[in-house]
């Protein structure tokens, strides 16, 4: 090849390279900000929150007081009852019968009585024998009540206003004598039924205050602990807790959900803390992190210590003060020094 060709091939090279564009600059990530103390991140008193449901704080169950068939079932579980409403009937024939024989036995003591007064005022009789004639009829009138009082016990009828919770018993079945028929929560208090785990039952005490909500009302009730089991479940391995609620109606529903959650440092033992996203932590090995934003829109790497994650976000007991802008979404894509774009706030 001549020199003239060479430098012709050569030039053509530099110009098709000059005529590259060069590669357009890599895009910044998109970030999503926040600040420590504002928002989400706001300094709070943090408080472990537990599921339950309201419940009576007394329940009852009702039964009749004598045995017998039942025929007749008048209420069904969820029936709200007033005080000497008819819940429940037995089949009267048995102790209707009782009740008969028992008066004619009282009819017929009353009469030898009389006839054993009468005598004993002629003076035919001693007064022994009329002693046992009055203690005879006293008898045989005691057990003409107790049958008359047990006819009428064949019909359960409510002693309170409350609520059926549940049946026990159904219409053909054969009950005994103070065999559950039904369960009743009478109108009157309502408590909050929780249940702690093992590791959470000694941070709560008896009187501590709480916060229920109730998931068919956004309104705030105040309530305070009443009682905690001293022994577990068995089959859980929890410990029941009952709520008081304060200044509530007494018919509210029963069963209804709710949440507890008690605002007070003993619940979690973490006090007043700084609570940020579950988002914004960068877990390095066994250290917690968090991307700290530059007024370069840069971002570095802050060590953290958190003492406990809750459903409002990670509780952080130290590294951040107040005030910074962290990275609230996007943690695990980010490199030290890196620059990024934050989105802005809609």
């Amino acid at each position: 090849m001549s020199h003239r060709a060479l430098f012709l091939f050569i030039a053509a090279l530099v110009l098709t390279a000059c005529s590259v564009p060069p590669p357009p600059p890599t895009p910044l990530k998109l970030v999503r900000t926040q600040k420590v103390g504002a928002g989400g991140t706001a300094p709070e008193v943090i408080g472990r929150t537990y599921s339950g449901e309201v419940r009576a704080r007394i329940e009852t169950t009702l039964g009749f007081r004598v045995g017998g068939k039942l025929v007749e079932r008048l209420v069904d579980t969820g029936a709200s009852v007033k005080a000497g409403q008819p819940l429940a009937r037995l089949d009267p024939a048995d102790t209707q019968l009782q009740a008969t024989q028992a008066e004619a036995q009282r009819s017929l003591a009353e009469a030898d009585v009389k006839r054993f007064r009468d005598l004993k005022s002629r003076n035919f009789i001693s007064a022994s024998a009329l002693d046992a004639k009055e203690t005879a009829f006293k008898a045989a009138d005691a057990q003409a009540a107790l049958a008359r009082n047990q006819a009428r016990y064949t019909t359960l009828s409510a002693e309170r206003n409350g609520v059926i919770g549940q049946v026990l018993a159904e219409t053909g079945q054969v009950v005994s004598a103070g065999q559950a028929v039904y369960r009743m929560a009478p109108d009157g208090d309502r408590e909050i039924a929780i249940a702690l785990p093992e590791t959470e039952v000694a941070a709560i005490k008896i009187g501590q205050a709480a916060e229920v909500s109730l998931w068919a009302n956004t309104a705030t009730i105040s309530g305070s602990v009443r009682e905690i089991m001293p022994v577990a479940d068995p089959v859980t391995r929890t410990y029941a807790v009952r709520v008081t609620l304060k200044n509530t109606d007494p018919r509210l529903p029963l069963g209804m959900s709710a949440t507890v959650r008690f605002p007070r440092s003993e619940a979690t033992g973490t006090g007043s803390k700084l609570v940020i996203p579950l988002g914004a932590l960068y877990q390095s090995g066994a250290q917690a992190a968090v991307w700290t934003l530059g007024a370069d829109n840069t971002v570095n790497l802050t060590p953290v210590v958190v003492s406990a994650y809750t459903d409002a976000g990670a509780v952080v007991e130290s590294g951040l003060t107040g005030g910074e802008t962290i990275v609230a979404a996007g943690a695990n894509r980010l490199s030290a020094g890196e620059k990024v774009r934050v989105v802005a706030d809609k």
